[in-house]
């Protein structure tokens, strides 16, 4: 990995609207820190040698990110030695992930990003399969599995605008538009940063 790191698409920013523009918080306050979690950012060859990277749209629940699309992840428990572990065991977990059948090693970590609403400081971590995993959506969690192409988002990629109350907040912010859904927030943020890695 590049030291330091790109910087995701500016247009990805979320922007508070409606009155003077802002951003939301984009780090915990003084003194604090989000809760540990880690999100996996799978990477395969198909078959026609393309890179497909493994999204989630996230099953229709009463939690923060209910209904959104995201990677695979969660927070880190007692139990796991590092955050390559959570992001793995959240993998087997919601998506059935077999790390030693499709040949998975670690090979990176992304920046972290802070998540307001949840107060989790996400650590994307990125991993290569050598082949095509067999992958089974967890029906608690997982509504269902998409693996777009990682060309799809580098820098030249078109990005939507869009305009949504999230909550109590009213904002602009920039989407990737993915078989049918929104890809924004922070998981956006992460495939532009990775998008930019793999540029050159």
């Amino acid at each position: 990995m590049p030291d330091p790191l790109p910087s995701p698409a500016d247009l990805l920013m979320p922007v508070i609207v409606g009155g003077p523009e802002r951003h939301p918080p984009q780090a915990p306050p003084p003194g604090r820190s989000g809760r540990p979690a880690g999100v996996l950012v799978l990477l395969y060859p198909d078959v026609a040698g393309d890179t497909r990277v493994v999204l989630i749209e996230r099953a229709t629940r009463d939690g923060h990110h209910s209904g959104e699309v995201s990677f695979p992840g969660g927070k880190a428990e007692p139990d796991d030695v590092d955050i390559e572990a959570t992001a793995l065991r959240e993998s087997a977990e919601e998506i059935g992930l077999d790390v030693g059948g499709a040949g998975v090693r670690v090979v990176a970590r992304l920046d972290s990003f802070w998540i307001p609403v949840s107060d989790y400081e996400v650590s994307p971590v990125v991993a290569v399969a050598e082949r095509q995993p067999v992958l089974t959506p967890s029906p608690d969690e997982v509504a269902r599995i998409v693996a777009p192409r990682m060309a799809r988002f580098l820098p030249s990629s078109p990005i939507v605008i869009v305009e949504r109350r999230v909550r109590d907040w009213p904002l602009r912010y920039g989407a990737y538009d993915i078989d049918g859904l929104s890809v924004w927030g922070a998981t956006a943020r992460i495939l532009s940063q990775l998008g930019a890695v793999l540029a050159p």
